[in-house]
Parts: C-alpha cells; sequence; structure tokens
C-alpha cells in the first residue's frame, strides 16, 4: 500500500528533528514530484508505527550508532518495518531529504538488499545482502581541511539538504529495501553511524532477475559485517600529525557494482 503526498504542498509541514542538536537523520523521500513522509524520532510511535504512510523503517533517536558492530546497523535502532513501500521504476531518482544535518566529514553511501518472495518485512535485517550503488567521500583537499561530500550536502540556512540517488536500470522488478548512511568522522577514532532504511516498490525492472546470482559474492555486504574494527576508513583520526597532508581516503565496504547498468549521474 502507497499513500504519497504532492511535494510542494506538504513538504513545508513535515516533521522533522529540531535543529538543537549537531546529530540528524532521513527525514523525507521524493520521488519525481511526490513525496514520502519519513518516520519522526520526536513524534510518539504510536502516531507512526503502522499508519499507510509510513515508508521507513523505525529509528527511535537522532543519536548516532558508535559501533560496527552494532546489531543495527543495517538500518537503525529497531529497525522495525513499515507498512508500505515507495513505487519506484528501475533508473529512477529517489531523493533523500535531511534537515538540519551539521556533520562535515566522512562518506556517504547508498544500498540495496532485495526482500526473498517481496516479502521485506520478513527479511532479516542482521542477514540481508546488500550492495552498494551510490558514494561519494572526500572531494578535494586533506582529510581535515579539505571538502567532503558530506560537508557539501550540510545545510546552516534551514533549507533541507537534498541527497539524490539513481537506481541501476537493470534491477528485476519487485520488492527491495534501499539504505542511506552517513559516516561522520569529525571525532578522532570514534566513528558516528547514521543510518536509515525504506521499502521501495521497483516497477517496470526486468522480470525473473534478483540480487544474488545478478551480483557477484564480493560485492554484497552483510550489516554488521561489511566494516572491520581495525579498518582504517571507520576507524581514523583526520587531526593526527600523521594525516596533517592527507589528501585520499578510501571509503568503506568495498566497490560498487555496475553490472546492473547503474548510472550515477542524476
Amino acid at each position: 500500500m502507497m499513500v504519497p503526498v504532492i511535494l510542494a504542498a506538504f513538504l513545508a509541514a513535515a516533521l522533522l528533528p529540531g535543529p538543537a542538536s549537531a546529530h540528524g537523520g532521513l527525514s523525507n523521500y521524493t520521488v519525481g514530484e511526490t513525496w514520502y513522509r519519513g518516520y519522526d524520532p520526536s513524534t510518539p510511535p504510536e502516531e507512526q508505527l503502522n499508519k499507510p504512510w509510513l515508508t521507513q523503517r523505525q529509528w527511535i533517536t537522532i543519536d548516532p550508532l558508535f559501533s560496527p558492530t552494532s546489531p543495527f546497523l543495517a538500518c537503525n535502532d529497531p529497525g522495525t518495518p513499515p507498512p508500505s513501500s515507495i513505487p519506484i521504476s528501475a533508473g529512477e531518482v529517489i531523493t533523500a531529504v535531511y534537515y538540519y544535518w551539521l556533520h562535515p566529514v566522512g562518506p556517504m553511501t547508498a544500498w540495496l538488499t532485495r526482500c526473498p518472495d517481496d516479502n521485506c518485512n520478513a527479511v532479516n535485517l542482521t542477514e540481508a545482502k546488500w550492495f552498494k550503488i551510490w558514494e561519494a567521500g572526500l572531494l578535494d583537499g586533506t582529510l581535515e581541511l579539505g571538502t567532503w561530500y558530506q560537508k557539501s550536502f550540510q545545510r546552516w540556512d534551514g533549507e533541507p539538504g537534498l541527497w539524490p540517488v539513481r537506481l541501476p536500470e537493470g534491477l528485476g522488478s519487485g520488492r527491495y529495501i534501499i539504505r542511506h548512511e552517513i559516516l561522520s568522522l569529525h571525532v578522532g577514532f570514534r566513528p558516528q553511524f547514521y543510518p536509515e532504511c525504506a521499502h521501495l516498490e521497483v516497477r517496470g525492472g526486468k522480470e525473473g532477475k534478483g540480487v544474488e546470482g545478478e551480483v557477484p559474492g564480493g560485492y554484497l555486504k552483510v550489516f554488521p559485517g561489511a566494516y572491520d574494527q581495525d579498518d582504517e576508513s571507520v576507524f581514523v583520526d583526520i587531526y593526527s600529525e600523521e594525516n596533517v597532508n592527507t589528501t585520499t581516503y578510501v571509503i568503506p565496504g568495498g566497490p560498487i557494482w555496475e553490472g546492473l547498468g547503474l548510472d550515477s549521474e542524476v
């Protein structure tokens, strides 16, 4: 069941986390001119869970997860599934909408997993196999003083930060979960993970295509498990003397699989 509303009419009235904290999360989604309301951790759960308009998995706080081994790393805490899905075509753009995102340093990634038997509510999130479809990290300069995509994405003027991601054109039709993750690295050796997930109903894709068998096993990751405790891209001090002139950064989680006709241009 999908209950969209028109973006222009409702965006200003969205339920938003307040600006008092530097933390945050993914508030809403848009596909074309249609807006889909996300979960709001500042609103009572009983006013949101099981409502037909909800397409995002539940997350109860704007605070981050701090461990790559957290059982909630896939879709945040507690990750309760929504009753509805966002309809979208293979190759179409979905835009994640963030408000008051103030962190400037670290990579951003987007992932998909196919729901077996098209039942996303039954997915075991700690066993789901995800493949990366989008990433951005350090754009130029040094780790500390350079420009990260996350910095260019943050807004101080009250306007939303918009994160557009195009789905692969070669996706099979069916149900998926999309996972957006921001990894903030502004505190040395203390990574902050901000994952959120929504359910998708992909239409117009290639029939009979599943993820396993189409995506090589080396590109499929599980959360937790995709990041190691000794991963230097996760546990890093951007202010350290050894990194003062570092101008390269490897985004964790492995490479993007481009075999499904992925076109990152939006």
